[in-house]
């Protein structure tokens, strides 16, 4: 059984170092530009070696979002679950709601040596390039937790329309990519120390306030959405 595990190891390793090596170049070159043989260089390993490990390109691009979306959005949706139960049957409010949807993403900024920060380019690469595949990929990890915080702002927001609530998270989530893989811009626009742009409790702060006037604004008919206590 040891010299089973001990075998097992190396090509855990072997499967890291080609998932870390594929999300730092796909960041850098886009999924297109990144050639296997840049891949396996970078990786340390030969093409067969992926082809273990993976099958194909494209079996190693959704390994490469599941290895940081699947415990994201499963963090999320424990966190959210928290959050309903601490309020003992009744509806959390927004900005509550929207603070546990922030964190487990926002954590990531934080983690350069850990990879996460270069997964976050990744992502906002991901919606900006003209990939299908790729897109449909990702709305499919998210949808279930998407699902789940739809299901709290309804609860949260019950004069909200239906139609509504859908446009408003569309945009709310559409600010939070934006911003987590776009965090070199607002130095452009404020001229921001460059340390704020990694602060995740900072981005918090702001994002939580800024997302929930959004979610509350008036309505086109003139009506105001009432702001939870």
């Amino acid at each position: 059984m040891t010299a089973r595990l001990r075998a097992l190891k190396p090509q855990h390793e072997t499967r890291t170092r080609i998932l870390d090596a594929a999300e730092e170049l796909f960041m850098q070159h886009g999924f297109e530009g990144t050639s296997m043989r840049l891949l396996t260089s970078k990786a340390g390993a030969n093409l067969a070696a992926v082809n273990y490990h993976f099958g194909s390109k494209d079996a190693l691009i959704e390994a490469v979002f599941r290895r940081r979306l699947d415990p994201m959005n499963a963090e999320r949706i424990a966190e959210l679950e928290r959050l309903e139960k601490a309020s003992a049957g009744g509806a959390p409010t927004p900005e509550r709601i929207i603070r546990a949807f922030l964190r487990a993403s926002l954590a990531m900024i934080g983690d350069a040596r850990g990879g996460g920060r270069n997964f976050i380019r990744l992502l906002g690469r991901a919606y900006t390039e003209p990939s299908k595949p790729i897109r449909s990929l990702i709305g499919q990890l998210y949808a279930p937790a998407m699902e789940r915080y739809k299901a709290a702002f309804e609860r949260a927001l019950p004069e909200l329309p239906r139609e509504e609530l859908n446009w408003r998270m569309h945009f709310m989530f559409g600010t939070l990519a934006y911003t987590l893989a776009a965090t070199d811009t607002v130095q452009l626009i404020a001229g921001c120390k460059p340390e704020d742009r990694y602060d995740a409790k900072l981005l918090e702060e702001r994002l939580a306030a800024f997302l929930e006037a959004g979610l509350l604004a008036p309505l086109r008919c003139g009506s105001t959405v009432k702001k939870a206590a």
